[in-house]
């Protein structure tokens, strides 16, 4: 065995002048970010899904061709410049330099052209902007247009929109993938690369740096501008108990967690070491969903009996607790934002359940429990679905609340069979503000029947006044018509919407740079 030389015995040893070694300094320890995420990453594809999780494992790998920045304004990203002809039906964009794929091949118009048409099948938003698309074309390697039957008053606005489903390029090979059947290949462009053979669902996921990623020259503001990535690496690490994750961001096991449970906040305020970020200021919305496509929600007067039961400060102070952490809010588009326009008649906010028992008579409910799946490993959602039976009791109807975790749930709200054989009649989720704050890219108020987001609500009339604000560009002709669409989702119950609530992920204190936007990105960020 070599013997070892303590740190005296390297002193005296380099102490005479006859000693003629050169000490080398030891090359810097890679930089690894460890992250905790608020659930398992299962569903690699963000284009076949909605999952928060999966979208932000697509905004580490891709890149898009327009962004959302911190002020909400909508940049160019993967596009070098872009014009519009006079008539606004020509969109002509062309593509920066210096964009490769992660298996060294060049981003070409074709890929861009492959990557829109797949993701506009399955996005509320995309399927609304292709109703209005004649044709794209690519024109050169670096050039893509878009012909339109007529003015469409969102272009920008869905080409960048931040959430899911986000239109994340990929290669052609990949993008002609089935839109309803999941990608096998994660090659991206974007600032982080994929890999796959160090990563295992339900343990970690691993992103190494993109050395050759080219980001934009301006600096990083909301999901616009440069992507500079400052960390070697980032690992995903799956850790579903929320009591684990905040005793690991203490002991230093991990440097970022995204999500706290609000009951814990006090708790890492005193921590010297964790800082919290405030990294989503515009917050979230909680939903309850209806299957419009099987009893008994297939009849109104159903869906309106159990709006009639919600009162959303019910919601709010069992998944949420603290006041300065959520707020009652009437309106679909988001409390003080643009399209914000409060009910008037209290509906969930203030419960009448002798309407909701009138309205289940009327409607001849036979007393069949309503299937409620109840999502057991997202924490801000545990407590939704005991609140919801508890309402839905008091107003008269009998529920069978069934407990899975959320990636169970995801997978079984794509099916359509009847709730006795593996269907479902509710369950409920939550978006980021920024993904309802207007008619087209609130997925919620699409009514375009088997198009539609999980629920699958079909109502002409809904669409055509979606249709009347996608091609409005006064807005406050856009704001009335909002209005009218929220009053028409009303009428209908379409949906319910359930209160805002807003949390703070947290860092280890020697992490910086987390940016504020409605997603949680790590370019930026640096470990020092």
């Amino acid at each position: 065995m070599k013997p070892t030389i303590g740190r005296r015995g390297f002193a005296a040893l380099t102490a005479g002048a006859a000693v003629a070694t050169t000490i080398r300094p030891a090359a810097a320890a890679p930089s690894v970010l460890r992250y905790v995420k608020n659930g398992n990453l299962t569903i690699l594809d963000p284009i076949w899904t909605t999952a928060y999780v999966t979208r932000d494992h697509g905004y580490m790998i891709y890149d898009t061709l327009f962004a959302m920045d911190e002020n909400n304004a909508f940049k160019p990203q993967m596009v070098g410049k872009y014009e519009a002809s006079p008539d606004k039906t020509l969109w002509t964009f062309t593509l920066r330099d210096g964009l490769e794929w992660h298996d060294g091949k060049p981003v070409t118009a074709e890929d861009c052209v492959a990557s829109l048409k797949r993701w506009g099948v399955r996005d509320t938003m995309g399927q609304k902007l292709m109703d209005f698309v004649k044709e794209f074309k690519a024109v050169d390697a670096k050039t893509l247009t878009m012909q339109l039957k007529e003015p469409y008053g969102l272009v920008l606005e869905t080409l960048g929109k931040p959430s899911s489903v986000v239109p994340f390029m990929m290669p052609k090979a990949v993008a002609e993938t089935d839109p309803f059947k999941q990608i096998s290949s994660h090659i991206g462009s974007g600032p982080f690369i994929y890999v796959e053979a160090e990563s295992k669902p339900g343990e970690k996921h691993v992103y190494a740096k993109n050395t050759k990623y080219k980001p934009r020259a301006e600096p990083a503001s909301g999901l616009a501008g440069g992507k500079v990535v400052k960390v070697d690496r980032v690992e995903v690490i799956e850790m579903p108990d929320t009591q684990q994750q905040v005793n690991a961001i203490i002991a230093g096991e991990i440097d970022v967690l995204e999500q706290l449970p609000h009951d814990l906040i006090p708790v890492l305020k005193k921590e010297k070491g964790v800082t919290l970020v405030d990294w989503n200021p515009l917050g979230h919305q909680f939903v309850i969903r209806f299957n419009w496509a099987n009893k008994p929600f297939d009849n109104p007067k159903m869906r309106m009996a159990a709006l009639y039961c919600m009162q959303q400060e019910d919601y709010l102070k069992a998944t949420v607790g603290e006041k300065d952490y959520y707020k009652v809010c009437s309106a679909a588009f988001v409390c003080g934002t643009p399209n914000a326009f409060d009910t008037p008649n209290g509906l969930l906010v203030k419960p009448d359940f002798e309407k909701s028992k009138a309205l289940l008579k009327e409607a001849g409910y036979d007393g069949t429990p309503i299937v409620l799946m109840q999502s057991t490993t997202l924490p801000v959602l545990t407590n939704m679905a005991p609140v919801t039976k508890a309402l839905l009791e008091k107003g008269g109807f009998k529920v069978d609340m069934q407990s899975m975790d959320w990636q169970t749930l995801v997978t079984r709200r794509t099916k359509k069979e009847p709730a006795d054989k593996g269907g479902w009649n509710i369950f409920h989720t939550y978006s980021v503000a920024a993904d309802v704050l207007n008619p087209i890219s609130d997925a919620y108020m699409a009514a375009n029947g088997a198009k539609a987001w999980f629920g699958w609500p079909d109502d002409p009339e809904m669409e055509k006044l979606r249709d009347q604000y996608a091609k409005e560009t006064d807005p406050a002709k856009g704001k009335a018509l909002a209005g009218a669409i929220q009053t028409r989702a009303l009428a209908t119950a379409q949906y319910g919407w359930l209160g805002q609530w807003y949390g703070p992920g947290a860092t280890r204190s020697n992490v910086s740079g987390w940016l504020k936007a409605p997603v949680p990105v790590m370019w930026n960020v640096e470990k020092k």
